[in-house]
């Protein structure tokens, strides 16, 4: 799954991750989620910002940290949760028939007895032009101010590389409470030596009652 973002109690609608580490790089990352209606909350609008900084320890491990905010009363930010995830990269590229890492992600929400772990397994495949990337998550939930459980989700993006800075994609979402379908477009701008813009937007849409009507999504990630 992409690591989730709370946009709603049970919504994995987020990034879908590449099992690839890029050695020595730095990474200043916004990402943004904007669910409208969600049936589970009732609320007609949810939104997630979520701001993070990381860096390739290895050659095959990337670490990075987030805060996590929502409006508040005043639609000014308050902070929501702290997160850390791991990316080990497990397969050079194009060296099996299917690329494949894992992703680890432990969230804590402020100022609540709320905790969140989740295990990803990454894969990637591809064909010429296009890839096919798959997340399959298990998440532990815990605390005081949740009831314990575990929950599986599925990420799943089919990409066309026509060119660096325009690559279409079409994205599907499975998890508890979500059935989530839309386009995707991403791009990739060189600014330089070691330094590169990417970003992606996007709009899936609830394919059942229990999902979100539409959510649009977005990252703008720097690397240097």
């Amino acid at each position: 799954m992409a690591a989730t973002i709370a946009v709603a109690d049970g919504s994995t609608v987020d990034k879908v991750y590449h099992p690839y580490v890029e050695p020595l790089e730095w990474e200043l990352e916004w990402r943004a989620i904007v669910a409208n209606k969600t049936p589970q909350s009732g609320e007609r609008r949810k939104e997630v910002h979520k701001l993070g900084l990381g860096r390739a320890v290895s050659e095959f491990v990337f670490l990075e940290m987030y805060v996590v905010g929502e409006p508040s009363s005043g639609d000014n930010l308050a902070l929501q949760a702290y997160e850390v995830e791991l990316l080990w990269q497990l397969s050079e590229q194009g060296e099996y028939a299917v690329d494949y890492g894992l992703l680890f992600e432990l969230e804590k929400e402020h100022h609540k007895d709320l905790w969140e772990y989740t295990t990803t397994v990454l894969l990637e495949k591809e064909w010429g032009r296009f890839s096919g990337a798959a997340n399959l998550s298990v998440t532990y939930e815990w605390g005081d101010d949740i009831h314990n459980e575990f929950e599986t989700a599925v990420a799943l993006q089919s990409r066309y590389r026509y060119s660096e800075r325009f690559e279409p994609a079409l994205e599907l979402y499975v998890g508890q409470d979500t059935r989530a379908l839309g386009p995707v477009i991403m791009g990739f701008e060189r600014l330089g030596v070691m330094k590169a813009l990417r970003w992606e937007i996007g709009t899936v849409f609830g394919l059942d009652s229990n999902t979100a009507d539409y959510t649009l999504r977005g990252v703008l990630e720097y690397e240097f």
